[in-house]
């Protein structure tokens, strides 16, 4: 039964109609299951009762014996109903205990609120200070590491000219053009 729970827990392809099919078996089996269960409680309950209760027999029995037989019979329903009372009664007051102790649980969760996590800007000094406590006396400073960029340089690829086209389509036509597109070409590589 297990097992058919986690395939239909699964993320499978089968259809609804097949799943449908296999949750009614499921049903089934668990009332016959069910009822077969409460079958065997209560066999096991005639058969308890078989052995701690023997069969009476009154016959041949006369007025006093009866009479003491009474008082024996009676003498053990009092200790029995003592027991059930206070087996009930320790079950009322656990109970009791779980509904005041879920109360509590309850009442705790609603007064607490999670505060909102803030992001917190904290140095590399003061990690290694809160990892390695007073051993930690180099400062690292990560800004001096990191590799510098003249802004002049970014300015420079930018501003790469661009000359119209069409204006010299027809200085460019032909090998003449050709070349000059070569030499123009090669000449900006080398500045």
């Amino acid at each position: 039964m297990i097992s058919i729970l986690y395939f239909m827990q699964r993320k499978s392809k089968i259809s609804a109609s097949r799943k449908l099919m296999l949750k009614s078996l499921m049903a089934a089996r668990a009332k016959e299951e069910l009822e077969q269960e409460l079958v065997e409680k209560e066999e096991a309950k005639e058969k308890y009762l078989e052995e701690k209760t023997p069969p009476i027999q009154t016959s041949g029995m006369s007025l006093e014996e009866l009479r003491t037989l009474c008082e024996e019979l009676h003498a053990k329903l009092d200790v029995v109903d003592e027991e059930r009372y206070d087996i009930e009664a320790k079950v009322l007051h656990n109970t009791r205990e779980i509904k005041d102790l879920n109360i509590k649980v309850v009442d705790l969760r609603g007064k607490f609120k999670r505060p909102n996590l803030r992001r917190v800007r904290v140095s590399a000094d003061a990690i290694l200070r809160s990892l390695l406590g007073s051993k930690h006396k180099v400062s690292m400073d990560l800004r001096a590491n990191l590799k510098s960029v003249k802004k002049e340089d970014v300015e420079k690829e930018k501003t790469v000219e661009v000359n119209d086209w069409r204006k010299n389509v027809e200085a460019m036509s032909g090998m003449e053009g050709r070349k000059k597109m070569f030499d123009a070409a090669k000449g900006q590589i080398q500045l």
